[in-house]
Parts: structure tokens; sequence; C-alpha cells
């Protein structure tokens, strides 16, 4: 059956676009940004898009082996999915930018349901696509998904689309990570290559498949103040293991970024022991 891209998927495959040659942990070259793009306060004018499913601003990466975030030393990195791909057997790695059109409608109403706080117009969007690639050496499978990047004014946003995933026994990443670490995320479920076919289930912004980061502001980390936090919270995870515990504390975090806190917010889970009276 022909599987068509997933409705939360920008535009892609068009006359516009720009695609990747097919190269084993290849790269695009260096793509020139229509519009400064605005990473945790350090400002880019240029990007990459590597074949193994990820954007770096300086130089390309060829690294198919992901490592894990937070590095604590690393490049600014955006990682759709990190991992072994290879658009040698199958599949297509692309791009386009758009400062005018429909696209940009499109990002500013979605920007504005994701964030509903904000009042936001998009005046550039970059999507790139990975189109039915291939694992390697797993030349039969396929995975898509896109990174969109998202400006307009001092706002800077990543939309990270999934569509159909294949498993794999590869070590895989998902989220991103900046220089020395001061703020990163790692989408849950995304390091364990037999489950990240639930990508496409998944979110933080309740549209299936899709996860949603401001990632404009860089803040000051000096800041030590404690912010209790009162909320009730249904999860079918055991919080006993502590892999549970961080999946559940990172998903806390990005709604409580998504509402201005700062995104190098440290939360901890302290067990409280209820006493009858």
């Amino acid at each position: 059956s022909l599987l068509t891209a997933p409705e939360i998927f920008y535009p892609f495959g068009l006359s516009g676009d720009t695609r990747n040659a097919a190269v084993d942990d290849g790269s695009s070259s260096v793509i020139p940004l229509l519009s400064p793009f605005l990473f945790f306060g350090r400002t880019y004018r240029q990007i990459y898009v590597n074949n193994n499913g990820h954007l770096t601003f300086n130089q390309p990466s060829y690294q198919y082996v992901p490592y894990s975030f937070p590095a604590n030393g690393g490049p600014d990195i955006i990682a759709g999915l990190w991992t072994d791909l290879d658009n040698r057997a199958r599949g297509v790695v692309s791009y386009h930018q758009y400062t005018n059109g429909s696209v940009l409608t499109r990002a500013t109403q979605d920007i504005n349901n994701h964030f509903p706080n904000l009042t936001f117009s998009a005046s550039w969007v970059f999507v790139a696509t990975w189109d039915k690639v291939a694992y390697f050496p797993n030349t039969n499978t396929e995975t898509s998904f896109q990174v969109v990047l998202i400006s307009g004014s001092s706002f800077s946003f990543i939309l990270m689309n999934y569509g159909d995933i294949a498993v794999t026994g590869l070590q895989v990443e998902a989220g991103y990570d900046t220089v020395s670490s001061t703020d990163f995320f790692v989408i849950p479920g995304s390091k364990n290559g037999n489950s990240i076919s639930n990508l496409k289930n998944s979110s933080n912004v309740h549209v299936p498949g899709r996860w949603a980061f401001r990632v404009d502001s860089g803040r000051n980390t000096s800041n030590n103040n404690i912010i209790g936090l009162q909320m009730k919270l249904s999860s079918f995870s055991d919080l006993t293991q502590s892999g549970n515990i961080e999946s559940v504390l990172q998903q806390i975090k990005q709604v409580l970024v998504n509402y201005h806190l700062p995104s190098n917010i440290e939360l901890k889970l302290r067990k409280l022991q209820k006493i009858k009276p």
C-alpha cells in the first residue's frame, strides 16, 4: 500500500527542494539562511542538513552513532532522529526555506496553537525532511521525519514531525543539545530503537507525532531559585525506576518551558509520605 506523508508534515518533494547527495554518512553543503536563526542565545546564519538525521550549524557532521544528550561539551545540534541512516539504498533527504506564502501562514497558525500565550507571526521557515530513508545496513527499512525551524521577530521554534519510523537495533537519539548543554531535551522514548515507532503517536502539544519547542532564549544559569510545584499526575510508568522518572520529568519540564520558565531549569522529584490523620 502506498503510504502518504502524515498531515502534520510540512510540504516536501517539491521542485524547489534541494536534495542531499545519496552518500552514506553524508551532509548538505553549507546552507546560507535567508533569515538569522536564534538558538538559545546564539545567532546562526548558516546550517547543515546531515544525512544521519540531525542539523548542525558551524560545520557538517558525519557521525552516525549518536552520543547522549546532554553531552556537556558538544556543539549546538538538533536531532530529528540521529542514527545510522543510508539514503543510498532508499529514501530522500531534502530541505527548503521559505520567506513568504502559505507555508508561513501555516507556521504562524501552528505556533499560535502550540504556544497560545504568545502572539507570533512567522517570517521564515526552514523544512528539512528525511523521507522513507533506510537504516544502514537494513536497506528494506523506511523511516520518515521532519525538522522544521520557524522564526519571526525575536522568537524561534523547532517542530519535529514523525511519520512511520522503523524499529532498529542501532543506537538512536532525538531532541536537541547546546554548547556546554546549558539547554537540552531528549524526546521520551527516543533512545530505544525498539520503541521509536511510537514517536508518531507521542507529542508535547497534543498533536500525535509532533514535538514543538521554543528555542530562542539562552538564559543565565546563575539563578538558584527553588520553585515549588503542586500537580496531579496520572502516569502508567513505574516511577520506582529512575529511567521512567527522568522521562516524566522531561515531559513536565517542557510544559513549564512552554509557559516561559527557563529551559535550563532542573527538576527533582521528591517522594512525600502521606500520613493519615
